[in-house]
């Protein structure tokens, strides 16, 4: 008897006997419309965790948490997110020459699985107002500038020195050798020189060196996910070759600050397509960072009016972008629905349209499966996931590459092995998106039917 679950459509499909066809179960699941808070996507928090207090202003800190924060006395009004982003200058990191506070890394990696989310990092040289560990600057070490220069108040480093690339690269060295491949770290930028270590500035080294630093990235952290800066051309057509996503820092600009360059309308689209990484994203992630905050957009020019903002978040649809930091500062009241509605297109949505299986079958045997699915987002997921099918207690992995699944209709149509031991009678279809590190269930998918335990139950199957 075929039981009818509450929110799918079920069909019973009778073959001819001729053709010695079992009958079939299709199953066409109901699709949800909500914000899914799915793994290595989504609004990020930045320098905070789930539940801690957002920034009371429009300002927020540049320098990371080095100790564990406190929850809000009252929820923040925030959206719920799988991804914290945290970034530390070098001094904090390495106060004294070859030692290294890592503690401070490793209680936001703590923090980050506490709050169910996984960590995004940067290390980060120096900027105005956080300078060189004192230490590297009384080494010996070459100054790019001078004390009676423009900017001579700020100690800014000779990178071309070798002790440059011999310190900053033992911290990334020492850095990928601990933390490379953590199961709670999702992302690594690559930070080089210049203020908070992306890339660009008056006193760029040879490109032989920048070459060399960004090397060190990929040499130290070969798992982890690595994001290229944006602001060199050269450095990032080069990173992203080598095989890193990029990321870039203020998305959002329409010229509303009154300088001159509008990157939204000026730099960034065309350096894009001029550095040739638009299809970077099939492979890896694109990180966004709003220039200054929501609530900056409100003030500037008058307030960026709901066309601009959609102007914004087509061109970051265009982008394929997986993750948005806001700087953990509110979203303004009367654009809330326009940015749930952006999160519900961002990154991956995974919803199943059409599952066929056998009504029966017996254990030890091959059960063929057909499904057809459509990514609604704009990226793949990244992360190292499988597709499963539960079925009597035992979780039967499929070989379904997910990191392959770009926007659009995707299709598995296989067979998955049984297991013998599993018992004769009637039991429950079910599928999930695990990880594979863990085994559990960790994507939600765009469907009705999710149970507490993480998987879905979408009908029944008779083992004989």
């Amino acid at each position: 008897m075929v039981r009818y679950w509450p929110s799918f459509t079920i069909l019973t499909v009778l073959f001819p006997t001729a053709l010695a066809q079992t009958p079939k179960h299709v199953i066409r699941p109901a699709e949800i419309h909500q914000v899914l808070v799915n793994p290595g996507m989504g609004i990020q928090t930045f320098q905070r965790f789930n539940g801690e207090a957002l920034y009371p202003t429009l300002r927020w800190s540049e320098a990371g948490p080095v100790e564990p924060g406190k929850q809000a006395p009252v929820k923040p009004d925030f959206p719920g997110a799988s991804l914290a982003y945290c970034r530390w200058f070098w001094s904090e990191l390495e106060p004294e020459p070859g030692k290294y506070r890592w503690e401070i890394i490793s209680n936001a990696l703590e923090q980050a699985r506490k709050h169910n989310q996984t960590l995004d990092i940067r290390m980060m040289p120096y900027d105005q107002s956080h300078p060189l560990p004192e230490w590297y600057r009384n080494s010996g070490a070459r100054r790019a500038n001078k004390p009676e220069d423009k900017d001579g108040a700020i100690w800014s480093p000779d990178a071309d020195d070798p002790l440059y690339l011999k310190h900053w690269g033992a911290l990334v060295r020492a850095a990928g050798a601990r933390y490379d491949g953590h199961p709670y770290l999702n992302s690594v930028d690559v930070s080089t020189v210049g203020y908070w270590g992306e890339g660009w500035g008056p006193y760029l080294p040879s490109w032989q060196t920048q070459k060399e630093l960004i090397d060190i990235y990929f040499e130290a952290f070969p798992t982890t996910i690595l994001l290229m800066n944006f602001d060199e051309p050269r450095a990032l057509a080069y990173g992203v070759k080598k095989g890193a996503g990029w990321r870039l820092d203020c998305w959002g600009d329409m010229g509303g600050r009154g300088r001159g360059m509008m990157h939204m309308l000026d730099m960034y689209p065309q350096q894009v397509v001029r550095t040739g990484i638009e299809d970077a994203w099939r492979q890896y992630p694109v990180s966004l960072e709003t220039c200054g905050t929501p609530g900056h957009w409100k003030k500037w020019s008058g307030g960026y009016t709901d066309a601009q903002l959609q102007e914004i978040f087509d061109q970051a649809l265009r982008w394929h972008a997986t993750s948005i930091n806001i700087k953990s500062t509110p979203i303004p009241a009367d654009w809330k629905d326009a940015w749930d509605d952006f999160q519900k297109k961002i990154g991956y949505r995974l919803v199943l349209r059409r599952l066929e299986y056998p009504r029966a079958a017996r254990a030890g045997t091959m059960l063929p499966v057909t499904s057809w699915w459509v990514n609604k987002g704009v990226a793949p997921p990244y992360g190292d996931f499988v597709l499963a099918i539960g079925i009597g207690g035992a979780t039967i992995q499929t070989p379904v590459d997910l990191k392959t699944w770009l926007p659009g209709d995707r299709i598995f149509d296989g067979s998955v092995f049984l297991p013998p031991a599993l018992k004769a009678g009637e039991h429950k279809f079910r599928m999930a998106v695990l990880d594979r590190r863990t085994g559990e269930p960790a994507v939600k998918l765009a469907i009705e039917g999710l149970q507490p335990d993480g998987w879905y139950d979408l009908g029944t199957i008779q083992i004989q």
